[in-house]
């Protein structure tokens, strides 16, 4: 076994032992599911992976007191550095794709108040947020509050959606356009 081979199989056997060492954290955490670390979780007790989910180093599971859920359905892949926020509610279908970056909030931040730090102001535009089974979401995409991304789509990389995106199209661009529908074949 040459040093990359070994590494990997390290790092791999680390994020095994984490990831099953939290289960009892989470509302579920599925069968075969990781976690790779570092890994930032706020509100675990309210997230609920199904099995065979992957999650890359560097991603941030937040849900906000009292009623955030996030959901992740199984054998989803969410790549590294992604952010999933729920102050209501985050549900990923089933074989879901994220490439690296993605960020996805049910919420924003109030920013009226003169007065007040961005970050002491209440949450606002609170809305839950969907991305159906099937569906990619490329590099640097941003799903802002009320969105549902349709049943195999595919969103391009660096794109911002704030409407929904229908099944089985090609989105891109900030804000996102449609591109394409794709052939149900």
């Amino acid at each position: 076994m040459n040093a990359a081979s070994a590494y990997n199989l390290l790092r791999e056997t680390r994020d095994r032992v984490f990831s099953l060492a939290m289960r009892s954290s989470f509302a579920s955490l599925g069968a075969r599911s990781r976690l790779s670390l570092p890994v930032q979780l706020v509100g675990s007790k309210r997230i609920t992976i199904g099995s065979r989910v992957y999650f890359g180093p560097g991603c941030w599971l937040l849900t906000h007191e009292p009623e955030g859920r996030l959901e992740v359905g199984d054998d989803t892949s969410i790549a590294g550095y992604c952010v999933l926020s729920a102050a209501v509610s985050v549900r990923i279908g089933r074989s879901v794709l994220f490439a690296r970056n993605v960020y996805i909030a049910d919420h924003r931040h109030g920013f009226e108040l003169e007065d007040v730090p961005i970050i002491d102001q209440p949450l606002q535009d609170i809305r839950p947020v969907v991305v159906e089974d099937g569906a990619w979401l490329g590099q640097n995409v941003v799903l802002l509050p009320g969105v549902t991304v349709g049943r195999g789509a595919v969103i391009g990389a660096n794109s911002v959606i704030r409407e929904d995106v229908p099944p089985r199209s090609v989105v891109a661009g900030a804000p996102g356009r449609l591109v394409r529908r794709l052939s149900e074949h």
